[in-house]
């Protein structure tokens, strides 16, 4: 029993001269890495990327149709604005569905617009694209 005991101290004493033998050497590894990083953040700081332009066909205003106009309370607008002003009107009037919120329901004003009672959201842009010019 007692050449156990003996055997086991020496495997740990083995192991951890093994652990501090390799310790330095990973230490020393992080460190280079750590000097050279700030010079490569150095060299990309002056380096600057141009801001991102909107595309000037989203922008151009479109003159909507008057059951549309009437949705979103203008004669003309962008598409993306009508998209969000749609948008705003249906959350405002709690017209999407319950249980499937992908789909839109139609009240009095939008009745005319989608052409049925209910549409999906992915139908918007092609509803919005049929009523504007």
């Amino acid at each position: 029993m007692a050449k156990a005991k003996k055997a086991a101290k020496k495997s740990a004493k083995k192991a951890s001269k093994k652990v501090a033998k390799k310790a330095p050497k990973k230490a020393a590894k992080k460190a280079a890495p750590k000097k050279a990083a700030p010079k490569k953040a150095a060299k990309k700081a002056p380096k600057k990327k141009s801001a991102r332009k909107p595309n000037a066909a989203f922008m151009a205003p479109l003159t909507l149709s008057p059951g549309l106009s009437e949705v979103v309370n203008a004669k003309s607008l962008p598409r993306t604005e009508i998209i969000k002003r749609v948008w705003d009107y249906v959350k405002k009037n709690n017209l999407q569905d319950k249980v499937n919120r992908r789909m839109i329901n139609a009240d009095a004003k939008l009745r005319p617009i989608f052409g049925k009672d209910q549409i999906s959201m992915f139908e918007l842009a092609k509803i919005v694209n049929n009523n504007v010019k």
